[in-house]
């Protein structure tokens, strides 16, 4: 996989930002076929940082009942990773992507 096209953004929830402080454990929405390597590799490549464990989940899209027997789609399926860096390295900052 092209390494540039596996970060696909930040999470922001408030768990989500309790995590930084606290563990340096960072949630990033990522490409659908990326792999846990891809996405050590792409994070140490274009934002600097050394990568401790990669643990990623694949969150399912969210439905609604509507009617008799029908079903309409709120949110689509996506994957995301909770990265977690080593004490000694710098933070996370999705926004400074470096070529």
């Amino acid at each position: 996989m092209e390494l540039s096209q596996v970060v696909v953004g930040a999470i922001v929830t408030e768990k989500a930002e309790r995590l930084k402080g606290v563990n340096r454990t960072y949630t990033i929405r990522v490409a659908p076929n990326a792999t846990k390597v891809d996405i050590a590799n792409a994070l140490t490549k274009f934002y600097d940082v050394e990568v401790t464990s990669v643990r990623t989940m694949r969150m399912p899209s969210k439905t609604r009942a509507v009617g008799r027997g029908k079903v309409i789609t709120k949110r689509k399926p996506f994957k995301k990773v909770m990265v977690t860096l080593s004490p000694k390295s710098k933070p996370l900052d999705i926004a400074n992507f470096k070529v």
